[in-house]
């Protein structure tokens, strides 16, 4: 469990120092992209504002900033207290969580359309998990706690809705690209920012792109219902198979903190023997161990039976005269249909089933395995009350789990519905689902930003650090940054401007120079230095470029699709009314008054943005790492008066006795 809150409070650090100190000013700023003030109407009364809103940016007038500086130290705040919490794990307890949880929900009230992603949101909810996880007091360390079965078993909960939807609804889409399982070849091309290594992976041959996504259904659909299996080697396998998933993603893409978010939960299945964190002996034996053992054995090879027999039939799998793995789906529309009304109430019945099992687990535990009147009832009434909680948790998640199956979603009680209305806002629980159809099939759209001094131009392209542009620039790895601005465009090339006002705003903004946006460029692009006259935007399609072209330093093709951006100057009068009308620009911040504090926070920031954000967040991930071995490993401990070194596993190392 220590090495599990450790990743979540790297995901923290990484998503709070970032995100959020690197592009504070340029995106939430009082003349950033989406101003964050303007979500905030009532911040002359903060107590009312708060209870609108949630978020302690209300109070930001208590000290003396106004909002974007207030995120700028809440989030310099929260990436201490991880960083603090990765190194010392006595430290890591509920309270603590709480301010991580809330300094993030904070931040995602005012985030705009910059932090509406599925991943946001399921931080929030393993971020208010966390609290459950972690022990009420910092001696709670050493205390047992049999909640810890129950409040476990919700991440592993949690993991099972996120990785079965994001199966399903690939084929509820009705997506032609899943159907054909053909979305891999695609995919690497289309995504929104691919790594070096998607290039190649682009090049394998159809029939490994189909298998792949063969195995993707197989480790999104059936596999997650392993999670739940009574026979160890089944949940251990099951695992593995998320890990591999997750790990291929990242190598072909930047997917920012969201694999190692999902990595993270994988450790749920684990238990502490399989860590390494305890050993176990089996104490039955003769008869018993026999018919244990072989009971065990029989049905992990059943289980692996099935599941091998249905991805063949299902799969239609075959291999050719000439060493391929041929492969189309053998079912129909109608049949998935027909298995969901089926499988998501099963799904349901076997979580319930095995929740109120580690209930039972847990209370028996509490009741039998310890010592003294006093410690016994203190241990069972506070197992008793997680596991309230985490049965409530449970029903309340049924309602956007159970969107898969209309049918389900109307037979959920509606207790459970109103409580999910009522914590909405929180994001306790949310409904998950990614990659639901393939985009970029005819080509990757991409819109191009470009600028000129004079109408009949030149015009000349900006460039952003991360998304493609020039066609001789190398894709990068930037997780677990997610630069916001590139992503955006992403999804702004898969609709019109008309859709996309924060578009409009950054185009406002790069016309009148202001330096925070500005330097959300790549240092490489024109108009840094001095703003254009006029802006505007033009749709390409990119293709990856082929190994020959690739060897001259081609990554990507690309042909003009169209305008995109019609032709705007800072002062266009039907541009300007539009961005008052918005409230991006014509309104005022509170004003800051602390200006000692102000100014340490500019320091902070300058000497931050002097380095790479992704080369940040791993300096200080590995700074942590040292110092935690360093830990373990350099100082000796002292018991009863005997000095006893740790070995590697951080176990007393026997010989020495």
């Amino acid at each position: 469990m220590q090495l599990r809150q450790r990743h979540v409070n790297f995901l923290y650090f990484a998503r709070q120092i970032i995100e959020k100190i690197f592009f504070f000013s340029g995106l939430y700023g009082e003349k950033g992209i989406l101003p964050a003030h303007t979500q905030l109407p009532n911040l002359n009364y903060p107590k009312q504002c708060f209870f609108d809103k949630l978020t302690v940016l209300c109070f930001s007038s208590y000290f003396g900033l106004n909002t974007a500086y207030m995120m700028e130290l809440l989030a310099l705040t929260g990436t201490v207290l991880s960083f603090i919490g990765m190194v010392w794990k006595s430290w890591c307890t509920a309270t603590f969580y709480f301010f991580l949880w809330g300094s993030y929900l904070s931040l995602y009230q005012v985030g705009q359309t910059f932090l509406w992603f599925q991943w946001d949101i399921l931080l929030l909810e393993v971020g208010f998990l966390t609290i459950l996880v972690a022990p009420v007091s910092r001696r709670g360390w050493s205390e047992y706690r049999p909640r810890n079965l129950v409040t476990m078993w919700l991440l592993r909960w949690a993991l099972f809705r996120l990785m079965f939807a994001s199966g399903v609804v690939k084929l509820q889409s009705d997506c032609p690209s899943w159907w054909g399982l053909t979305a891999l070849t695609v995919h690497y091309e289309s995504q929104c920012i691919p790594t070096p290594l998607a290039w190649y992976f682009h090049q394998l041959p159809v029939w490994w792109n189909k298998l792949c996504i063969v195995a993707t259904f197989l480790i999104e659909i059936p596999v997650p219902f392993l999670f739940f299996s009574p026979v160890r080697s089944h949940r251990i396998f099951a695992c593995y198979s998320q890990i591999l998933l997750q790990v291929m993603i990242v190598f072909t893409g930047n997917y920012n903190f969201f694999n190692l978010l999902t990595l993270t939960l994988c450790l749920s299945l684990m238990d502490d023997v399989h860590l390494g964190y305890q050993h176990v002996k089996d104490l039955s034996f003769g008869f018993i161990s026999y018919v244990k053992n072989t009971c065990s054995w029989v049905f992990k090879w059943i289980g692996y039976g099935i599941l091998a027999y249905y991805t063949m039939a299902y799969f239609s799998l075959r291999v050719t005269p000439e060493g391929t793995i041929e492969s189309a789906i053998a079912f129909s529309r109608g049949d998935f249909d027909a298995w969901m009304s089926r499988a998501v109430p099963l799904s349901i019945a076997i979580g319930a089933f095995s929740l109120l099992i580690t209930v039972a687990e847990a209370l028996t535990s509490a009741l039998f395995e310890v010592r003294g009147c006093l410690d016994k009832f203190g241990v069972f009434t506070t197992t008793f009350v997680y596991s309230a909680m985490a049965i409530s948790l449970f029903g309340i998640s049924l309602v956007p789990y159970t969107v898969l199956d209309r049918p389900s979603n109307q037979r959920v009680w509606p207790i459970f519905h109103h409580w999910y209305e009522y914590t909405s806002d929180i994001h306790l629980t949310s409904a998950y689902g990614l990659f639901r159809r393939m985009t970029g099939v005819g080509g990757r759209p991409e819109v191009v930003l470009e600028g000129a001094l004079y109408l009949d131009g030149p015009w000349r392209e900006y460039e952003f650090p991360y998304k493609p542009g020039s066609v001789d620039r190398l894709p990068p790895f930037v997780a677990p940054h997610q630069p916001r601005v590139d992503w955006q465009l992403w999804f702004a090339a898969l609709g019109t401007y008309n859709q996309n006002p924060w578009l409009i705003s950054l185009a406002h903004r790069l016309l009148s120079g202001q330096p925070d946006v500005v330097a959300l460029l790549d240092p490489s692009s024109p108009w840094r230095d001095s703003p254009p006259k006029y802006i505007k935007a033009t749709k390409y399609i990119y293709h990856y470029a082929n190994f020959a072209e690739g060897a001259s330093g081609m990554w990507w093709k690309r042909q003009v699709d169209g305008d995109y951006l019609p032709i705007f100057t800072v002062d266009h009068a039907p541009l300007v009314e539009y961005l008052r009308k918005i409230g991006t620009i014509g309104t005022m911040d509170i004003p800051a008054t602390n200006q000692p504090l102000q100014q340490l926070l500019d320091i902070i920031r300058s000497f931050l943005t002097a380095m790479d954000p992704e080369l940040l967040v791993w300096s200080l991930f590995v700074s942590a790492c040292i110092l935690i071995w360093t830990k373990r490993n350099a100082v000796p401990t002292i018991v009863k008066g005997v000095y006893r070194p740790r070995n590697k596993g951080g176990r007393w190392d026997q010989s020495q006795k």
